[in-house]
């Protein structure tokens, strides 16, 4: 470090520079690699989520020793207009809107999931899932983690076969 804080402010630019743009190649390739590996999982995770009867969230599957771990995040909107007449709705009805409703006009997903159908039914209208960018992890597996999680070579469970 002693060194280079006693490079001439060139060598400084330079360096830094250099730095810069080595970092922004990095990033160009881990975007490239991360897309390839995108097209080549992606059907296989919508397959493996829909048997899961899942829409987001992680699942898990082999390719040879590899396991892929595709997370797809859950993003939820809510129409915050929808949600102010709701909360005019229920508090004309002597309830509380505090109980459903977020002061700042959001609904907790939690929350969502655990009330009243009637209440949900209500609130459907101002609500929007989106999914965030799925993220792709490939783990190799040693031999041992092959045979003993019971995986094939071609990625099927035994229990597949």
């Amino acid at each position: 470090m002693g060194e280079v804080i006693a490079l001439p402010a060139e060598h400084l630019a330079l360096l830094q520079a250099d730095a810069r743009e080595a970092v922004e190649a990095a990033k160009r390739l881990q975007d490239w690699i991360e897309a390839a590996v995108a097209l080549r999982y992606e059907q296989r995770a919508i397959g493996a989520r829909a048997a899961a009867g899942k829409d987001t969230g992680t699942v898990r599957f082999q390719d040879g020793a590899v396991e892929v771990a595709v997370e797809l995040p859950k993003r939820v909107e809510w129409d915050g207009r929808r949600l102010a007449a709701l909360a005019e709705q229920i508090r004309a009805g002597g309830e509380d809107p505090a109980e459903y409703i977020e002061t700042a006009l959001r609904v907790s997903e939690r929350a969502y999931a655990a009330w009243p159908e009637r209440i949900r039914q209500a609130f459907e209208p101002a609500r929007t899932v989106r999914t965030g960018r799925a993220v792709y992890r490939l783990t190799i597996c040693s031999e041992r983690e092959l045979r003993d999680g019971g995986y094939a070579p071609d990625g099927a469970t035994r229990e597949a076969r």
